[in-house]
């Protein structure tokens, strides 16, 4: 039997540099997450606004965690974990609000298409590399008219 100590770490005052310097991470950390601001359940649909004013509509019929809810539960929904999650104390829920958008098969078809065209855009060193060689063959190759297989040389 192997015995391990624990490690001992002497108690660190915080300073204010250290203050400082989580509040500019948080700072950063916001502008690259959308983080919810408020929702709202109106007409059948959760109302979802976000911290940049954008704001995304989830119809909750055939969203199982949703099931059995009251209008008074949905009224008590409320933001946690930093705006990336809808609460219901009552209810006893806790859920993603990346999870709930990901249930919605046209708007994860439409982030799919976003990324897709946004990646594609980027430039690489794997990227610069294949273009430069394609160059020194004479560029890209034309496109070959498609064969019908209607020939008319007998």
């Amino acid at each position: 039997m192997k015995i391990v100590k624990a490690k001992v770490t002497p108690y660190v005052p915080l300073t204010d540099a250290d203050i400082d310097k989580a509040i500019a991470r948080g700072r950063k950390l916001k502008r690259l997450y959308a983080t919810a601001s408020n929702v709202r359940y109106e007409d059948g649909c959760l109302s979802i606004g976000f911290s940049d004013g954008s704001r995304v509509v989830l119809p909750v019929a055939g969203l199982a965690e949703f099931e059995g809810f009251s209008q008074e539960d949905f009224q008590q929904l409320e933001l946690g974990f930093g705006g990336k999650a809808l609460c219901c104390e009552p209810q006893d829920l806790d859920v993603s609000i990346t999870g709930l958008i990901a249930t919605s098969q046209p708007l994860m078809d439409l982030a799919t298409s976003l990324v897709a065209s946004r990646n594609g855009r980027k430039s690489s060193a794997a990227k610069s590399a294949a273009a430069r060689a394609n160059g020194k063959k004479g560029g890209r190759p034309p496109k070959k008219a498609p064969d019908t297989g209607d020939s008319t040389d007998a």
